[in-house]
């Protein structure tokens, strides 16, 4: 009997990514925690721009319904762009951490100047977004991208990997950062192995939202009902988004 069940949703819809994330999830799990790794069915196959995350938000609120059907008490948001994680807080009772919200609180947590490398340019104009929106500009040093999609990191040549590991590298070198967040959830199988050989904190947001979730879990915390928060006032939806009444 698991003490605690925490559903991991990647956003997008590949299986392979899915699976990086899940196996990363697991790896940090406590003995206790079940880990319910799921994805959208239909949407994009991976996420790098606003557009994407208005489609994928849509699949992430369907699988909260659906995770809390089969008995998820938590829920991570495994997509560095956090999307849809405000209304599924409305939907969801227990606790939702986006990984990009929980690979940020932790780098401050172990340093004072955290860098992030992500995937394209254009994520990077996003993180910063959301850097000012979680109130972390000040501790970002600098953000990088490998200037590659995100299904490079599922090619397996690995050579986005090592463009991952040159990026780092260059940024601990340059930056003064004393941490760096990895922007992508497609890179959580990436974080241990560069935290031991650069010698300084290699954070991956998957690892960092499920150890919060259940930190959260164990709190007894759930998500407020007051406010904002609470859950979707009832109307008729119609179309593709019934699935969500």
């Amino acid at each position: 009997m698991h003490e605690f069940c925490i559903q991991v949703i990647n956003p997008n819809t590949s299986a392979a990514m899915t699976q990086t994330i899940a196996d990363a999830a697991r790896a940090v799990a406590a003995p206790g925690t079940a880990i319910l790794a799921s994805c959208p069915t239909q949407g994009v196959e991976s996420i790098e721009g606003h557009f994407d995350e208005a489609i994928a938000a849509v699949g992430v609120l369907e699988q909260i319904k659906q995770g809390k059907a089969q008995g998820a008490q938590g829920h991570v948001i495994a997509c560095f762009g956090d999307p849809g994680l405000l209304a599924a807080r409305e939907l969801a009772s227990g606790p939702v951490v986006g990984i990009a919200e929980a690979a940020m609180h932790v780098a401050t947590l172990v340093a004072t100047r955290f860098s992030i490398v992500t995937t394209l340019p254009r994520t990077v104009i996003i993180a910063r977004h959301l850097l000012q929106q979680y109130g972390f500009e000040h501790h970002c040093a600098a953000l990088h991208a490998i200037d590659l999609p995100v299904l490079a990191l599922e090619d397996g040549t690995g050579f986005a990997q090592g463009k991952v590991r040159d990026r780092c590298n260059r940024a601990m070198r340059e930056d003064g950062c004393g941490a760096i967040v990895l922007g992508c959830g497609g890179m959580a199988n990436l974080a241990q192995e560069l935290t031991r050989e650069l010698g300084i904190p290699v954070i991956d947001g998957v690892t960092a939202a499920v150890k919060m979730v259940e930190s959260l879990l164990g709190l007894g915390l759930g998500t407020s009902k007051r406010g904002d928060l609470a859950y979707p006032n009832k109307k008729p939806l119609t179309g593709c988004f019934a699935m969500l009444s």
